[in-house]
């Protein structure tokens, strides 16, 4: 006799500003799945739920991206909220609102209505507060709506930071370093702009920038905590047409790469049911709507597409006067803002903020009569991140998400698309500044001489159709057509294409794809540089008494977590062949005992996802760049670096190699940002892992990691939507869906996600009523 199933605990709400009831019904997954009988009202339930399940989530979200953070948590954030101040947006607001969907502001003042209800059932019921608070002693804020779209430094962002990096390059180096530090797509010329002096660029010409769009850090580091001060953000996406099915239905598949380490997870799954819309998917715990997922119509998902949305202006300041600055033939005065930060158990401190023509002062020196602004696309109206998915989410057909996606400002993405006709498609979209006179990898003179001259039309940016291949993919790589205008400018700083390249040899090769098999290629650790790495060690005359020389020889390149040769294959390829390899290629440049600070200088940060593209190019085709003889010093390079791996491997993992394995060496872990603060929290409550891993951040499943090889990014949030059959849909979000300490679904998903498995997403009523856990009903105050 089959077990009776539990009957769900009910929770009644009551919740002022509905029109009418709402019922939430929670998974055994985590899900909530809302529904309403007014469009508005799911948006407030919405924001309740929110609130309910990512309350101190979202009210830091909050704090940080107005710059209120020193008001509760001290006078070391004053230099943060100042940051994050200067970069809020601070146009008109009707402009704003009216740069989205028609609804917008309408569904953002129910999302935060409904926000602001749970905030005020707090106050009248302190158990409902998350521990954090009580902990810590203060109580989340209430919202405005203006907060959700003034708020853009927590978006994705290019490339003001590889502008720097590679005027600090050629500024310190030979133009070859440069050459040898980072691979620019298309392939173009390094011009220097006119009137650039990169002398006059410091080293901490970003530093508050780094302030304004990168998360604080509480207390010192734990042992096995991501390393990296900007952890990487990327993705993969990619859709199959029906012929290439075993269902013949089309298929999508997203996988986002964020931190890897987050505590609460960065994405939240929901589900919104109302009259003209019935939504699910991924979305940002803090913005209304959904931004990956399908309504039952149309699937969606995205990933990065590196559009340069960000010029740093370099000025020359008034001798006479540090807050003027030339501007064609005169001097322009800075608008200058004071404002009070708060600060918890001190005296408020004044700041002055400082604004260019241009945007955002950064840094100055009066000494040097310099001063350094940020132009960022992302600061113009309609830019906030994600919050252009609420027009896109209801679209019903092909032609409906276009014209949504001509509205889409930021970040600048990849949309694939599928819907139940069978149509798929690519979009890109995001603002793109037409550069009429550069190019946008340098800095430039604020002078007046290098100014947008607006932006492009939807239109005139990449997209396909129904390709007669059968499927599209993306993954954050230079994925520009052959005949795209070479002075149409959209970036030269690509992510490596090597995901990509797997994902082309897979789905090319795939006529019988279901949910799982695509589940499954989103946790595929097949590294295309290893593969070709190993195939170039075969093809040299190392000697064969070279110790680890057999391992990597009998290997196929998967760096699955059980794997040795994985394991002497990373340390191996990311400790001693590249930097020996470019030290090699620097010598001519910059001499041979400068060569090897050199070589570490300009290794690209496995924290900001892996690029092997120049060691690629070094293994399989060196030319003149390794010396005359590149053969001899290949062997030479093996021959000497990968005993020097197999030791370096064996001080990590012991001398017992039948013991060694990547997973034991490459782990994750979650962890709560407050952990070292929350010091009356259990720590099983705090942290989550260590779990083995396999790939790396050249993998589709991609598990970037830095120099202690934990985990620094990739996919905690995983979708596959069976485009029609729409309850075979997959899905995974760790560490869980809930971000309330102690809740059964705060971890819970965790250790599924580390073995790269999914859940079912569930969208008909009567299926979800099947593994329904709990129902909360809000009704309207009286």
């Amino acid at each position: 006799m089959a077990a009776q199933r539990q009957e769900p605990e009910v929770t009644v709400y009551r919740v002022p500003g509905l029109t009418g009831p709402v019922e939430i019904v929670v998974d055994r997954w985590g899900v909530p799945h809302i529904y309403a009988a007014d469009t508005y009202d799911a948006f407030r339930a919405q924001g309740f739920n929110a609130a309910r399940d990512r309350l101190w989530q979202i009210d830091f979200w909050r704090r940080r991206g107005l710059g209120r953070l020193a008001e509760v948590f001290g006078a070391e954030h004053v230099e943060r909220d100042r940051a994050a101040r200067l970069f809020l947006y601070r146009g008109d607001m009707r402009r704003e609102w009216l740069s989205y969907g028609s609804d917008t502001k309408r569904a953002t003042v129910a999302f935060v209505e409904g926000i602001n209800a749970f905030v005020e059932l707090t106050r009248r019921d302190p158990e409902l507060l998350p521990v954090e608070f009580r902990e810590l002693g203060y109580e989340p804020a209430l919202w405005e709506p203006e907060d959700v779209a003034r708020i853009r430094s927590h978006g994705l962002f290019y490339n003001v930071r590889d502008e720097v990096a590679r005027a600090r390059t050629l500024r310190d180096l030979p133009h070859e370093a440069e050459e040898l530090r980072r691979r620019r797509e298309p392939d173009r010329e390094l011009t220097i702009p006119e009137g650039l002096d990169l002398d006059l660029i410091p080293d901490d010409v970003l530093a508050v920038y780094d302030l304004a769009t990168s998360a604080p850090v509480f207390g010192s580091p734990a042992p096995l905590a991501p390393q990296g001060d900007v952890l990487p953000e990327g993705s993969n996406n990619w859709v199959l047409a029906g012929a290439r099915t075993r269902s013949g239905r089309p298929l999508l598949a997203n996988d986002p790469h964020r931190a890897a380490a987050a505590m609460p997870g960065l994405r939240y799954i929901a589900h919104l049911s109302a009259p003209g819309f019935d939504v699910i998917g991924g979305g940002e715990p803090a913005l209304p709507g959904i931004s990956i997922g399908h309504n039952g119509r149309i699937a969606f998902g995205l990933t990065i597409f590196a559009i340069d949305q960000e010029d740093l202006y370099v000025y020359e300041t008034n001798p006479d006067d540090p807050y003027a600055y030339r501007y064609q033939d005169g001097w322009e005065p800075m608008r200058r803002l004071t404002e009070t930060i708060a600060v918890r158990d001190g005296e408020p401190v004044e700041v002055e903020l400082l604004f260019t023509r241009h945007g955002p002062v950064i840094h100055r020196d009066p000494a040097r009569h310099t001063a350094f602004a940020v132009r960022a696309a992302w600061l113009e109206p309609g830019m906030a991140p994600y919050l252009g998915s609420m027009d896109y989410m209801r679209a019903r057909n092909h032609d409906e998400f276009l014209a949504a996606m001509n509205r889409w400002g930021a970040p600048p993405e990849n949309q694939v698309y599928a819907d139940t006709d069978g149509t798929i498609a690519w979009k890109t979209g995001g603002l793109t500044p037409i550069r009429p006179n550069w190019d946008g990898t340098l800095p430039v003179p604020g002078d007046g001489r290098y100014e947008w001259a607006g932006f492009y039309d939807a239109d005139q940016l990449p997209g396909s159709v129904n390709p007669e291949q059968g499927f599209l993919a993306t993954a954050n790589e230079c994925n520009l057509p052959t005949d795209f205008p070479p002075d149409r400018h959209i970036t030269y700083d690509w992510y490596a294409p090597s995901r990509r390249h797997r994902l082309d040899e897979v789905l090319a090769d795939t006529n019988d794809a279901t949910p799982e098999s695509m589940v499954a290629l989103q946790g595929d650790y097949v590294s295309v540089p290893a593969r070709r790495i190993v195939t170039r060690l075969a093809e040299l005359d190392v000697p064969e008494d070279t110790d680890g020389l057999a391992l990597l020889l009998g290997w196929d390149g998967d760096l699955t977590a059980d794997s040795a040769a994985a394991a002497l294959f990373e340390v191996w390829y990311r400790r001693h062949l590249r930097p020996a390899l470019l030290a090699k290629a620097l010598e001519p440049h910059v001499g041979a005992e400068a060569a090897a600070d050199t070589a570490r200088r300009i290794s690209p940060a496995e924290d900001l996802l892996a690029d092997a593209r120049i060691d690629l190019e070094l293994v399989e085709t060196a030319g003149d760049r390794l010396g005359p003889d590149p053969e001899k010093i290949l062997v030479d390079t093996v021959a000497r670096t990968l005993p020097a791996a197999v030791a370096d491997l064996a001080g990590l993992l012991g001398p017992d190699r039948a013991q060694w394995s990547w997973g034991r060496l490459h782990v994750a872990t979650a962890r709560h940002p407050l952990a070292a603060l929350l010091t009356g929290v259990p720590d099983e409550q705090l942290v989550a892992g260590p779990a083995p891993r396999g790939g790396s951040g050249d993998t589709v499943g991609n598990t970037a990691y830095g120099p202690n090889f934990v985990q620094s990014a990739g996919a905690t949030f995983r979708l596959v939507v069976d485009v029609g059959e729409w309850d075979s849909s997959l899905a995974m979000n760790a560490p869980g869906q809930s971000g309330r300490l102690g809740d059964p679904h705060a971890t819970d998903l965790f250790e599924p996600w580390s073995r790269d498995e999914a859940f079912p997403l569930l969208y008909n009523r009567e299926r979800i009523d099947e593994v329904a856990e709990r129902i909360i009903r809000l009704d309207p105050s009286a």
